[in-house]
């Protein structure tokens, strides 16, 4: 059984849910708040910094590092004094690399599915679904207008999917990435939970990715 778990949800397939849920389920820690810690203890910088930089990953710090080198008009957001994005995105690199060392925990987002792609021990999962059951979704779950959540989904999809073709190199839509992939907008998201929780009871080290 491995009990090290990443997971990239897209916007509104509730990743947010599924991973503090899957890590009580498998009573291992739900590594949210302890990643921008061991970033601010790396970089020698309050934890309000770099939990402002881990925040921005997901939003507004994507979007000002992709304005550069996408032909769309992206609204750019002050950013945070002190270390730049680079080096945030760097020592989170360089955290999540030591986080897996335990062999224990659920990681979601900051693209630890590919910064931990080689590593044998850790079950690499998606969630994802059509963009207007995510929008619906994330209504519910969220409590926001439609026109809100549909603007934060079309910026978000196309800020990660650019962020990692262009820092990685990859889709971020690869099956190849992941060992399982689940539409969490067709599968209700407790539901989704006992799959994954199965998936890890189940997993062999070293295994090819399937979906």
């Amino acid at each position: 059984m491995t009990t090290l778990v990443t997971i990239s949800s897209s916007y509104g397939a509730g990743g947010s849910r599924v991973g503090p849920a899957l890590a009580q389920r498998l009573e291992v820690p739900f590594l949210d708040r302890a990643i921008p810690a061991a970033v601010a203890e790396r970089l020698a910088v309050p934890f309000d910094d770099a939990q402002a930089h881990d925040d921005q990953l997901s939003d507004s710090w994507l979007e000002r590092m992709l304005r550069g080198f996408i032909g769309q008009n992206l609204t750019p957001q002050a950013p945070v004094q002190g270390e730049s994005g680079e080096e945030f995105r760097s020592a989170t690199e360089a955290v999540l690399l030591a986080t897996a060392e335990s062999g224990r925990g659920v990681i979601l987002g900051r693209a630890a599915a590919i910064v931990l792609r080689d590593d044998p021990r850790v079950l690499r999962v998606r969630l994802d679904g059509p963009p207007e059951r995510r929008v619906r979704q994330a209504i519910e779950l969220e409590g926001l207008d439609e026109a809100t959540v549909r603007d934060r989904l079309s910026r978000q999809d196309r800020a990660h999917a650019t962020y990692t073709r262009h820092f990685y190199g990859v889709d971020i839509h690869d099956p190849g990435l992941y060992h399982l992939m689940l539409d969490s907008t067709a599968i209700p998201l407790h539901v989704c939970v006992e799959l994954l929780a199965s998936g890890a009871r189940s997993f062999t080290l070293g295994a090819p990715p399937v979906t």
